[in-house]
This record gives structure tokens, C-alpha cells and sequence, in this order.
């Protein structure tokens, strides 16, 4: 699947819930359990089926229905929030998940849970990312006299 990166920097790709990973409902336990363990999240399996949020079709499902992170990107008319001259504001600092007493116990997570619960989530990581890529070939295009 190609990398899909939702408004917050979250890659929609690797989430679980995202509709294209899901295959069973147990695939939906799963991902709710993990969500409730890692991150204190209470969503029913049932709940656990989502678009991603650069999908603009009304009535399509979504784990945040009401993601103020989502609203400020779509207004602006940006990707993400990398590409924000606001970046990081407060929607967004709320958003992030640095993931500071995961590290502490990082060791402690097996693989497979880093891969299904962490990774996806790591949204800083992927829009500094971002920003650091398209920093890099704004630079480049100054110094080859492209704009």
C-alpha cells in the first residue's frame, strides 16, 4: 500500500484502523485492546474502522470525528501540518504523541506492538520529516538558481 499521511503526520498506511488493513473483526479487537493498553484510549471494536482524515466525503467513517487538527489543515487548504507556517501550534502539540514514558520502556514492547501500536502514531517523526525534505529541496532550488 502506498504511504498515506493524514493531517496530523499520523501514516494512515500502517494504522490498523484504517479500512484497507482491517480483514476480521479480530483485527479490530486487537487494535482496540492495544489502544486501550498503550494509550489509555477506551474505542469499542466496532468503532475501530476509519477513511483517514484526508478524505473529505461527509458521513464516511472516522476514529475522531470531531479533530480539530483535521479542521484547521482542510481550512488552511494544506496536506498537513508540515506544511503550516504555525507548525507546531497548540491543536497539533495536543495531538502529538512524543511517546516519552514509551521510550522509557521501549525495550519492554514487543516488536510486533511497537509496529501495530507505536509506529503509525509517531506523527512529530513524520512531519519533521516533511518539513526537513522540503526545506532540503527549497535550499537546493536556491542554490541551482530554480525557484
Amino acid at each position: 500500500m502506498e504511504e498515506m499521511i493524514g493531517c496530523c503526520g499520523h501514516k494512515c498506511n500502517l494504522c490498523l484502523a484504517y479500512r484497507e488493513n482491517i480483514t476480521s473483526k479480530s483485527d479490530q479487537r486487537r487494535l482496540s485492546e492495544g489502544w486501550s493498553k498503550y494509550f489509555g484510549l477506551d474505542i469499542s471494536a466496532d468503532e475501530v474502522y476509519c477513511y483517514g482524515c484526508s478524505i473529505q466525503i461527509e458521513g464516511v467513517k472516522r476514529i475522531n470525528k470531531v479533530c480539530e487538527v483535521r479542521s484547521c489543515v482542510l481550512d488552511k487548504k494544506l496536506e498537513n501540518c508540515a506544511s503550516c507556517n504555525q507548525y507546531p501550534c497548540t491543536q497539533i502539540s495536543i495531538k502529538i504523541l512524543e511517546y516519552k514514558v514509551l521510550d522509557e520502556f521501549s525495550e519492554q514492547i514487543p516488536l510486533e506492538d511497537y509496529q501495530d501500536f507505536i509506529k503509525p502514531y509517531q506523527s512529530k517523526k513524520v512531519l519533521e520529516d516533511l518539513m526537513n525534505n522540503s526545506s532540503c529541496k527549497a535550499e537546493k532550488r536556491m542554490v541551482s538558481g530554480i525557484r
